[in-house]
């Protein structure tokens, strides 16, 4: 599990005017979300788009890591779009953290963004929607830019069954989370969908003393092919 330390502390205390309900939320997704190795994985200068920010955890976390980066999260639920909005003032950045409520057919403005993170998001969406939603995400992306998606893999399956118990009691039971469906959509699947698409995807496991199977697919802006020398 993460531990708080100096910038979890930071963080964390965004929300220190929030409900008891939120402030036990984002600390225990701090806790088991393993944000360091995520962040580092995050291009540290440019404009970043979140896809479905929620409580604005992640956004807070990329701005308060590095001062070079904007981040521009949405997401479709007022509740958090507040709460995130809120945070942010809090924390002093409001200037370089923005946060916009959207609609569930949004897409972004093509090359708008240096890097694109969307962060257990996809299973909410059924496979179809979570393919148009990588779609637009790569559409969103300037020449050079880094996609980073945060998922589950499909491997351990006992580490597979427990995402699935815990986020269907939040989606269906709970209602802490908004979505139209628990339906795996693993790392492997990601990957598979961006190389149909030609990009060249990473996996990168980061579940190590974890319960869930984090991982995390990287995929680089793809390098436009040299020209042939002629014949």
């Amino acid at each position: 599990m993460e531990h708080v330390g100096e910038r979890g502390r930071a963080v964390l205390a965004a929300f220190r005017t929030e409900s008891a309900a939120t402030r036990r939320h984002v600390a225990g997704r701090w806790r088991t979300l393993p944000i360091r190795q995520l962040e580092s994985m995050v291009p540290d200068s440019g404009d970043v788009l979140e896809f479905g920010c929620g409580n604005g955890l992640v956004a807070l976390d990329l701005a308060l890591s590095s001062p070079h980066r904007n981040v521009h999260g949405v997401d479709i639920d007022a509740r958090r779009v507040a709460a995130a909005r809120r945070a942010a003032q809090t924390a002093g950045l409001d200037g370089r953290v923005s946060v916009e409520l959207v609609g569930e057919h949004w897409v972004p403005m093509a090359n708008s963004a240096d890097a694109v993170v969307i962060v257990d998001v996809l299973y909410l969406l059924g496979p179809d929607k979570a393919r148009e939603v990588l779609t637009a995400a790569v559409q969103a992306l300037r020449p050079g830019g880094m996609l980073v998606i945060k998922e589950t893999s499909a491997h351990p399956r006992w580490k597979t069954q427990i995402v699935r118990l815990q986020e269907t009691l939040a989606v269906h039971v709970l209602r802490i989370t908004v979505g139209t469906t628990v339906q795996a959509f693993s790392v492997e699947a990601i990957a598979e969908y961006l190389e149909a698409l030609g990009w060249e995807p990473t996996i990168t496991r980061i579940d190590q003393g974890h319960l869930h199977a984090h991982a995390v697919v990287t995929a680089k802006y793809p390098e436009p092919l040299a020209a042939q020398p002629p014949i």
